[in-house]
């Protein structure tokens, strides 16, 4: 027998068996760690959860049962009369239709608006676009209430008062958009938009056929957190709105509250019937917004 011929001795690793099983005690080291973490997120669910859930069963007990010692929290005996009395003591469909108009078209404008400028202050190298950028989140640091002066005398002047053009244009351009797409468009390579110039492609295309389709995930979110700012919007379509066929939800609800006494059980049924737009569009679109794939084609 030559040498080519002996059989060659194995390896020792080659001896061991591969085993696809992961140790036991990585699992429960694994199950050790997680526990802690969602026993503080089911704390602090039911401490957010617990007011809301009060709120929502307040509003199927009758008046005299709201205040009653002691207190419980479901009710004894469930009506939707406060539900039927806050219908028919105001225009609430009318209202529905006029804050959905405030609320589409606000949201539209503030996506579009927001997405464009967080692009420009993104992917330009302009000195006064930073100064821009820096104007844009000094805004957040002054109370809401300091601008509604010049607001309102601006809109004034503008003969915008009492319509929603009034309530909308103001409400279009948000720091917090303006910060998350100019956010977002940074983690995109800036090779992905040169190589889109090298190909031919202009500047519109490469925002329109490259950068939105990849913002996708940020324009939900934005167009979620725009929706509910316009609808639960109180204090700014109070001062622009003196007509009552043009009142938004928020003013209706204030409304039916009188000067002298509250009818809890009515309002408590305004406001729940308010919350249920907000409720459904959330079930609807946190699906697209959860499921998108926020990382597409950005960097690593």
């Amino acid at each position: 027998m030559t040498t080519t011929d002996m059989p060659r001795p194995l390896d020792a690793d080659a001896k061991q068996p591969v085993s696809g099983k992961r140790p036991r005690h990585a699992g429960t080291r694994g199950l050790r760690r997680a526990v802690p973490a969602t026993t503080l997120l089911w704390i602090l669910a039911c401490l957010y959860g617990l007011p809301v859930l009060w709120f929502v069963l307040s509003s199927l007990k009758p008046s005299s049962d709201l205040f009653s010692y002691p207190l419980t929290l479901v009710p004894h005996n469930p009506t939707l009369s406060g539900f039927k009395a806050a219908w028919d003591s105001a225009n609430f469909s009318q209202y529905f239709i006029n804050t959905a108009i405030v609320c589409v078209i606000t949201t539209i404008l503030t996506v579009g608006v927001s997405c464009c400028t967080g692009y420009a202050l993104a992917k330009y190298d302009n000195r006064w676009l930073k100064v821009f950028f820096i104007c844009i989140l000094a805004t957040t640091m002054l109370p809401s209430e300091v601008m509604l002066a010049p607001e309102f005398l601006v809109v004034r002047n503008l003969g915008l008062y009492n319509s929603f053009a009034g309530i909308i244009l103001p409400a279009v351009l948000t720091a917090t958009g303006c910060f998350m797409f100019r956010q977002f468009f940074l983690t995109v390579p800036d090779e992905l938009v040169e190589a889109a110039r090298i190909d031919g492609a202009r500047e519109l295309s490469i925002f329109l056929r490259i950068m939105v389709p990849l913002s996708r995930p940020i324009m939900l979110t934005l167009a979620i957190l725009s929706f509910q700012w316009r609808w639960n919007d109180y204090i700014w379509p109070l001062l622009m709105l003196n007509d009552p066929s043009k009142f938004t939800v928020q003013i209706g609800i204030q409304s039916i509250v009188g000067a002298q006494n509250i009818n809890w059980s009515v309002l408590l049924g305004a406001s729940v019937i308010s919350m249920i737009p907000l409720i459904a569009i959330f079930l609807v679109f946190q699906r697209y917004v959860m499921g998108a794939d926020i990382n597409a084609g950005l960097k690593d």
